[in-house]
């Protein structure tokens, strides 16, 4: 055991409850929904205010939703690990705080962070809520010819943000000010190394933990085998509990010794608070470095028995800002999960014509999956067949299962979409699934399947900040709908479409994965993404 987790999939989640477990529910709570649904929200949101909502990846503690309260953020959404949450993540975050005010989403110049934020925010307009979104690039070390990354500038927004929504400005003139701000805002960072992944052990570790450790690195008192955090806390507890009035409420301190992360420090405080002793604890100061022996990767816990006189001093307020103030020691009850509308489905409805090719699709998308995959070996990580595939498998099951609304293109587009999001994974589900619902929602206000696809691909740059010539799918998708509008002719379309994906092996990628990579790297190997775009033009146009 070299890091104080559980269990690698509950990483997130035992640090957001950790997060919430002492003062703070004052004021700030989560949605239930654990362990997919990671938001923490203000507990009494005003909904006549812009609610400002931020997040991503986890591993960026206290960011993001250490800077939820009075003057920032009313909610944010966490993700994995370095991954962005999901969209029905910042869907229920949405949901959860914004009223009549509406709400303004910042985030951070990332593919994943931009998709799902983006559909999530489509999903929240068409329900009729007010949403903005502001991009934080505040990056310069990559140069102009890279797009900018989100860095640290994004705490500027939430500031800023913060600060005049909770002044009652409204949406246009909160996201004014923050556009303004990160038009002046730029960031650069250094670092000796890489990070250590949480679920991994940290190099130069000893091979066995140790209780009694001294602040100056001396030897531990004796070594133990523990399970996770929870077993590392039980050790402390054990041999503290002997030396605790049993009568008296308690004040717990717990301290960082330097070298173990925020969302792991997260952890053992949930963990702590669900012990007999953290179930006494009136107060807890920490989890803060509080007093370090360098980086050492572990921590202390005391305990004070209190007095009324011990409490005062205790809690009397301090100026020093490296003082963590004692926080009231409780739980916070979660609110209740917001609909994400996934309830309704709509009724199946029998179309020969649109049945057969929705068939070709499948089957195509199928039986190309291992030509995909290695496509995408030379690109990416290896998986655009399997995805494909997956999403192919999941229509087919739908449509033997319980049928599809095949007769009305804005129900069938909408619930496509609905798939692609379940049962798709990475970028791609995301894209096809702007795609899909944005082109529903726009089928269902008169527009054309053609035309409203066409407003999906808009969307989707928009969201992914992809463009013609990026080496994305939208290089055959773009061509393939143009040549489909002015001709309404489905050869011509899979040719354009096909011809537009050939284009890519000669092209340098400009946004996701591939972008990345050495172009010469790349040169004659065609993007995925638009050759399976190219093979779907192909089975549409091929099914009778």
């Amino acid at each position: 055991m070299t890091r104080f987790i559980n269990a690698s999939d509950t990483i997130v989640p035992d640090a957001v409850t950790g997060r919430l477990g002492t003062g703070e529910a004052d004021h700030v709570t989560r949605i239930d929904g654990f362990n997919d649904i990671r938001v923490v929200t203000r507990q009494s949101p005003d909904p006549s205010r812009v609610a400002v909502i931020s997040g991503g990846g986890s591993g960026h503690e206290p960011a993001h939703a250490g800077f939820v309260g009075a003057g920032m953020l009313t909610a944010a959404a966490a993700g994995d690990v370095f991954a962005s949450p999901t969209v029905d993540a910042v869907l229920a975050a949405i949901l959860a705080v914004t009223g009549e005010g509406g709400c303004l989403l910042i985030i951070k110049n990332y593919t994943g962070d931009r998709l799902n934020f983006g559909l999530a925010a489509e999903r929240a307009k068409h329900r009729g809520l007010d949403v903005e979104i502001v991009v934080v690039a505040d990056d310069i070390a990559l140069g102009q010819d890279i797009d900018p990354r989100g860095l640290a500038g994004t705490l500027f927004a939430h500031k800023v943000a913060g600060y005049h929504a909770d002044r009652d400005a409204p949406l246009a003139t909160v996201k004014h000010h923050v556009q303004t701000a990160l038009a002046r805002t730029a960031s650069i960072g250094v670092a000796l190394s890489s990070c250590d992944p949480l679920t991994q052990p940290l190099s130069g570790q000893p091979a066995q933990p140790e209780i009694g450790l001294g602040i100056h690195g001396e030897p531990g008192a004796e070594r133990l085998d523990l399970d996770g955090a929870q077993g590392a806390i039980d050790a402390v507890v054990e041999r503290l509990t002997p030396y605790v009035d049993t009568d008296a409420p308690l004040a717990l301190l717990l301290n960082n010794l330097g070298g173990v992360s925020p969302i792991e420090m997260d952890i053992l405080e949930r963990d702590l608070l669900a012990t007999e002793l953290g179930q006494r604890a009136r107060w807890l100061v920490g989890p803060a470095v509080l007093m370090s022996s360098l980086n050492m990767p572990g921590f202390s816990l005391s305990v004070l028995a209190l007095t009324d006189e011990l409490e005062q001093a205790l809690t009397a307020e301090v100026s020093p800002t490296a003082w963590s103030p004692a926080k009231r020691a409780g739980t916070t009850k979660p609110k209740p999960m917001p609909d994400l509308g996934k309830g309704h489905t709509p009724a199946a409805e029998s179309e020969p014509a649109t049945e057969q090719r929705l068939q070709a699709v499948i089957e195509t998308l199928t039986a190309n999956r291992a030509e995909l995959d290695a496509l995408d070996a030379h690109v990416g990580d290896g998986d655009a067949g399997t995805t494909f595939a997956t999403g192919a498998r999941a229509v087919a099951q739908t449509l033997n299962e319980t049928g599809l609304p095949l007769a009305s293109p804005g129900p069938l587009l909408a619930m496509l979409g609905r798939l692609a999001e379940q049962h798709m994974g990475g970028s791609s589900g995301v894209l096809l699934a702007m795609l899909l619902t944005t082109a529903g929602n726009e089928v269902g206000k008169g527009k054309s399947v053609v035309g409203a696809l066409q407003c999906g691909v808009e969307f989707m740059q928009s969201c992914s900040g992809a463009k013609p010539g990026d080496r994305t799918l939208i290089d055959a998708l773009v061509p393939g709908l143009e040549t489909l509008a002015h001709s309404n002719d489905l050869a011509a379309a899979a040719q354009a479409a096909r011809d537009g994906a050939a284009q890519t092996q000669h092209m340098a990628a400009g946004v996701g994965r591939s972008a990345y990579l050495r172009t010469e790297s790349l040169a004659g190997h065609p993007d995925p993404g638009a050759i399976a775009v190219a093979l779907v033009f192909e089975a549409v146009a091929g099914a009778r």
